[in-house]
Order: structure tokens, then sequence, then C-alpha cells
């Protein structure tokens, strides 16, 4: 195998890590695929850790041992999280947004790969010392941005449907309250889903009352899993009092002036 320059081993690493978050790899794994030895790896990745660190691109981490290993953490720094949703505040903000019976347009965002997979970044980095086995959501507008928060801390996604498929195969069904308080609604997940034990995190694009989440909380406990963690891209100002209030989003709505075609947004971290 011919000699691989340190530059190409440089782009070659980084791109391994970064298309993997939070998956460790070996400096063994890099030394059979440069055929080279384990002190040059380390140098190279000192070298990748710094540039990572200096312009605040996430972070390289490794561990020690025999074997050693390297892992890509993408989570945002505070400043960071502040300044994507200030911008994401005042997107939601324009007044073109507001459909009419006082709702809000946000599909467009939330299908747009480069900021779904920011909300994911910034939604995981809410829950970076959380452990956790599963990320889970309902569908269908909070199944992007879960599954962007899901490839950040490099855990499998589930979607909690409102009616089973053939596909799914035996399923648990459970009733929950919307968010309104006025309907009952169904969702259900098959039993081969999630392992008995797990915990749990659920993303949802939005919240108001939190008969969703309550209701995820619930059918959590029929699979004898914890649900350890709920956190969503927007959350309502009103009702104060949820049915489920130990959230962490990162947006709060206050307000959506129909009328005035006035839209109150703002970061809620």
């Amino acid at each position: 195998m011919k000699k691989v320059r340190k530059a190409e081993r440089i782009a070659a690493i980084v791109n391994i890590l970064t298309e993997n978050p939070n998956q460790v790899f070996t400096l063994t794994y890099f030394c059979q695929m440069f055929n080279c030895v384990k002190s040059t790896i380390s140098d190279d990745i000192d070298g990748v850790k710094e540039v990572f660190k200096s312009y605040e691109l996430g972070t390289i981490e490794t561990i020690s041992g025999a074997a050693g290993g390297v892992y890509y953490n993408p989570l945002m720094s505070r400043d960071q999280m502040l300044e994507f949703t200030g911008q994401l505040s005042e997107q939601l903000s324009d007044p073109s947004r507001i459909i009419p019976g006082g709702y809000l347009y946000t599909n467009d965002l939330l299908y747009c790969p480069k900021t779904c997979s920011k909300i994911g970044n910034a939604l995981a980095s809410l829950f970076k010392d959380v452990d956790i086995d599963y990320v889970i959501t309902v569908e269908t507008k909070g199944i992007p941005i879960a599954m962007m928060t899901a490839r950040v801390l490099n855990k499998p996604m589930v979607v909690v449907r409102n009616k089973s498929k053939l596909t799914d195969g035996t399923v648990i069904y459970m009733n929950y309250m919307s968010s309104s308080g006025h309907m009952i609604k169904t969702m259900c997940l098959s039993t081969k889903a999630v392992k008995k034990g797990s915990k749990v995190l659920f993303i949802d694009d939005f919240m108001k009352a939190g008969g969703t989440a309550k209701g995820i909380i619930e059918l959590m406990q029929e699979f004898e899993c914890e649900v350890v963690g709920v956190g969503v891209l927007m959350a309502t100002k009103q009702p104060i009092q949820k049915l489920y209030h130990s959230h962490k989003s990162l947006l709060l709505l206050s307000e959506i002036d129909e009328k005035n075609k006035n839209v109150y947004i703002k970061t809620a971290l």
C-alpha cells in the first residue's frame, strides 16, 4: 500500500468522524486504513482537535486506554444555540406565516435539511448529559427533527403512529387527550419497536398543553420503558400549567395575533 500523505489522512479522518457523530473509532481502525503507527494517527487527531476547537465546530473527543479511540461530538455551545434560536425566532415571526385559524406555517423549516439538522443538533445539546437508548417521536412533523437529534446522539429513532400498518406486527394502542383538551386521539407502537427497560427521549416539533407528551409517557409505561426527557422545537406560553411540565424547548410562542398580523416568539434558552 502506498504511503498516505498527512493532508490526505486528516481529510479522511475528518470526513469519517463528522459523518458518524458520537460513534467511537479506535486508533487501530485508522492505523489499518492508512498503514501507519498509532503515534502518527494521534498527531493527526491532535491537529484536527485544535482546529475544531478554534473554529467552534464541535469537539473531537479521545478515549484513553489500551485500544484508544476517538469520536466527534457536534453539540452546540450555549452561544451558538442562542444565535441559532434567535435566527429561528426571527424567521418564524414573519407575519406571512400566519395561517387562518391562528396557526403558524413551519413546514419549510422542518423539512429543510440544513435547518432541520441544526434544530436536531440544538435539541441534542439540551440533553447531552442524559443517558438514553432511543429517540422517540410521533408522526408526522416531529419526524425530521427527531431523526436529526437521533443522528447527533447516535441512537435509533422510533416513530409512534396514529394507526398501525401491516408491517408493524403486534401493536399496543394508547388513547390520549389532545392539546385543546376537547378531543381524544389514539397512538400506537409495535411491540418490537423498543426493548423492555429502555430509556427514551421524546422529541416533537410543538407543545401546547403537553397532551402528546403525557400520552407518550403512558405508552412507554406499557412497554416498561422510561421517558427521561422531552424536547420540543417550540412550546406555547399558555397554558402555563401543562400536562407535562418538565420539557425543554428551543423557542417560546407567546401569541399569534391573527387580526393585527403579529407573531410573538422568542428563544426559550
